[in-house]
């Protein structure tokens, strides 16, 4: 359910939900309360920046900083525990991309509706409910097979050549059809309960493509598969010395 809730804050992200921009950021900042921590509004700048520069190390914050990469290895232990705390390797990367506002007004609501949900939430229930909703945030988005969705958009699991992977899995059908990546990415301004039709309507664009049908399996590959590591991702705007490796087939 934190996982669904965090699709909604992406769908609200691209302006999917209503049409005004305030209504928009209404909806992610309600969607964000549950989650405890206020990422809504922050999300919402550096995705829409991954969008306009996919791949482009200094203003993508979904790619890995070079010490995360020498940090993990290739080996499923230090994987694990990089994909166990993906949250605070998510924020810290944001300090490099430069080239976003870091604070605005939707942020300061977003963290005072916060604040004051998690307090209330706190007296009223007490610290075993607001822990409850902290660890369920914490997994929806880290060493979790719903997790695995960082790793299925970008990661070249199946192909050293293929960016952007789908997911055609079971659980679009509670998660909003976010596993719909190369079509998201070819047209953000379709919402969620379009986007199998999208596919429906342009079959030689995306059925020729690799896809994933497992989180599960994908989560497994990443952590075994020694041949996978942070540095499988295309990368733009660096040396040729700093860029991924290829992946095997």
């Amino acid at each position: 359910m934190c996982h669904t809730l965090f699709v909604i804050v992406h769908e609200a992200t691209h302006n999917l939900v209503f049409k005004s921009q305030w209504a928009n950021a209404a909806v992610g900042i309600a969607a964000n309360l549950p989650m405890v921590i206020p990422t809504a509004m922050s999300f919402r700048k550096y995705h829409l920046k991954h969008h306009s520069a996919l791949g482009h190390f200094d203003h993508d914050a979904d790619l890995p900083d070079h010490y995360e990469a020498r940090l993990i290895q290739h080996y499923a232990i230090g994987k694990a525990i990089w994909l166990f705390f993906f949250p605070v390797f998510q924020v810290v990367r944001t300090f490099r991309c430069r080239s976003v506002v870091p604070f605005d007004k939707y942020i300061a609501a977003n963290w005072i509706a916060q604040i004051l949900f998690n307090v209330g939430m706190y007296l009223w229930l007490g610290p075993a409910a607001f822990l409850y909703l902290f660890f369920s945030f914490w997994f929806s988005v880290s060493l979790h097979p719903v997790g695995a969705r960082w790793i299925q958009e970008h990661y070249l699991v199946l192909s050293p050549e293929q960016e952007t992977t789908s997911y055609y899995g079971r659980l679009n059908s509670v998660h909003l059809n976010i596993g719909y990546h190369n079509e998201h990415h070819d047209l953000p301004g379709v919402p969620w309960n379009n986007l199998p039709k999208l596919r429906q309507l342009a079959p030689e664009f995306y059925e020729p493509l690799l896809h994933h049908t497992s989180y599960t399996k994908v989560l497994l590959r990443f952590l075994f598969d020694q041949e996978l590591s942070l540095y499988s991702r295309l990368v733009r705007g660096l040396p040729a010395e700093n860029k991924p490796a290829p992946v095997a087939n």
